[in-house]
Parts: C-alpha cells; sequence; structure tokens
C-alpha cells in the first residue's frame, strides 16, 4: 500500500490529498529515509512523520484493506512515539499564554459595545 494511503486508512491525515502533500513537504520518513507518497509500506516498517510540531513515530503491524474505524487502528500500527514530543507540546502551550493573556489587547466587537453602551450613559 501506498504511503500517503496508509496515512490516510490509520487516520493521521483527513483527507489522502493532505497526507500527499505532507509527503511532497518532507514531513514523512520511512526507515529514515524521505519518501515520495507513492512508496510502498510494509510490516515492520518504522514511520515518522511531522504534525502539528509534533514528531510522531510507528511501526506499522499490519497493511489495512482500506481506512478502518478509529478503534481498530491499533490493530495496524504501533506508536512509539518518546513522551517527550507530547511535553514540548505542553510547553508550548504555556509559552503562548503567557505572553497574550485572553482580553489583553485590542478590544473585541463585544468590548467595544460595552463601551459604547457605557458612554453613551454618562452623556
Amino acid at each position: 500500500m501506498r504511503i500517503d494511503k496508509y496515512l490516510w486508512c490509520v487516520r493521521y491525515y483527513k483527507t489522502r490529498s493532505i497526507a500527499t502533500t505532507a509527503c511532497k513537504k518532507g514531513q514523512v520518513k520511512v526507515n529514515g529515509d524521505v519518501v515520495k507518497p507513492s512508496r510502498e509500506v510494509y510490516a515492520t516498517d518504522i514511520i515518522e512523520l511531522r504534525k502539528d510540531q509534533i514528531n510522531y513515530k510507528l511501526k506499522v503491524n499490519d497493511v489495512p484493506e482500506s481506512r478502518v474505524g478509529a478503534k481498530l487502528v491499533d490493530i495496524y500500527r504501533t506508536d512509539i512515539t518518546p513522551k517527550e514530543q507530547f511535553e514540548a507540546q505542553e510547553l508550548l502551550k504555556f509559552a503562548k499564554d503567557y505572553y497574550r493573556k485572553k482580553g489583553v489587547g485590542r478590544p473585541t466587537k463585544k468590548d467595544r459595545r460595552d463601551i459604547d453602551d457605557f458612554t453613551n450613559e454618562n452623556e
């Protein structure tokens, strides 16, 4: 099975065209080599892919006939992604919150309406 179709079948990408684009951009590696979307995938291959700033690592257990349900995905792949990747993602979320608190900065449309109502009451 093609690598783009496999990643779509095991639900790492929502559409096959998104999986194809990721392969073309060099975000997918099989056994350490950057691959084209047409590369065949076999059992025991190790796939590394970068998605949402996380470097996922999977081991192919078997190749499905077609797209599988979310509960059956674990039959066809084993996720061997290091825990540090997910911890780094959590730290990134905290860093974003630190620099920009919600409600700080330019007023929203609701804030502007509240300000207008407040200033019109005083007149």
